[in-house]
């Protein structure tokens, strides 16, 4: 089965850095997209930042120069460096990949547990 696990999040205060690490594990054949994704209670889940097996990446317009997203394709893992952090970045952080699993045809999403990150202000 694949995993992915985060770690990283916490209390911080704004205006302060956070790094988050998610690790993707389980007999994964083709890692592609990776991203990490926020979600708030009572609103859907958002993406935050994606990053292509090629490197390319995306950023929401509300994280755009904070936040860097980035891979370790040997590792299979992919990490949030959040810089300037606001009260509004509040939220539990999903780490998503798409990937090809041994045991699964095609490419299909797996999510992590989350990890709950807090600005305080």
């Amino acid at each position: 089965q694949v995993q992915l696990v985060e770690s990283g999040g916490g209390l911080v205060q704004a205006g302060g850095s956070l790094r988050l690490s998610c690790a993707a594990s389980g007999n994964i054949l083709s890692m592609k997209t990776m991203g990490w994704y926020r979600q708030v209670p009572g609103k859907q889940r958002e993406v935050v930042a994606t990053i292509t097996s090629g490197g390319s990446t995306n950023y929401a317009d509300s994280v755009k120069g904070r936040f860097t997203i980035s891979r370790d394709s040997v590792k299979n893992m992919v990490y949030l460096q959040m810089n300037s952090l606001k009260p509004e970045d509040t939220g539990v952080y999903y780490c998503n990949a798409q990937l090809v699993w041994e045991l699964a045809p095609g490419i299909r999403a797996y999510w992590g547990q989350g990890t709950q990150v807090t600005v305080s202000s």
